[in-house]
């Protein structure tokens, strides 16, 4: 099978890529008093080019689309929602040989299995998981900030990985015990 990615104007649905920081399945607020949003980080490797350049060019197609918001013209500085790990987060090893975004919503993502099977668990998406995202680029100006942001559309899980943030799983922590008491007076 084959995961590439697509591209439709601003709108890009990634080839395989890691999730971190995810928080699909009930809305959060970053600080108090802000809206809560569903959002996740999506860590797209540096070897992922297809995925990269459909990124960089729905990020223009987005700049295009609002030059309106600065009267037809793209200001210098604009805050771009693709950064490098290498350079952003060097302390962070998982972020090595990725570039990150991240992606966010009001609206709750539609959460699906490589089968396209809706996943209801909320345990089988998490930090460390592979998949795909649709997301769609977008700009902002507010408060003095301007920008193109990402927004958080739908997630595929594609394959299971090493979780992150130092969480292990029970299975992993545990053996089986047997269910005689005198093992456990012994």
């Amino acid at each position: 099978m084959t995961v590439s990615a697509k591209v439709q104007n601003t709108k890009v649905v990634t080839g395989k890529v890691r999730l971190s920081y995810v928080n699909i399945f009930e809305p959060r607020a970053i600080a108090e008093g802000q809206d809560k949003k569903y959002s996740l980080c999506i860590l797209i490797p540096k070897s992922d080019v297809d995925t990269l350049r459909k990124i960089k060019t729905a990020v223009e197609a987005a700049k295009e689309a609002g030059k309106s918001l600065w009267g037809g013209k793209i200001p210098p500085n604009l805050k771009l929602p693709l950064r490098d790990g290498d350079v952003d987060r060097p302390d962070q090893p998982e972020y090595a040989g990725h570039y990150f975004l991240n992606a966010s919503s009001k609206q709750k993502p539609g959460i699906v299995d490589k089968n396209v099977q809706p996943i209801l668990d909320s345990t089988e998406v998490y930090s460390g998981c592979y998949g795909r995202v649709s997301i769609n680029f977008f700009l902002f100006n507010q408060a003095g900030n301007k920008g193109v942001g990402c927004g958080l559309q739908n997630v595929q899980k594609l394959a299971d990985g090493e979780p992150l943030g130092g969480r292990s799983r029970a299975e992993d922590d545990f053996d089986p015990v047997n269910d005689s008491e005198d093992d456990f007076l012994n």
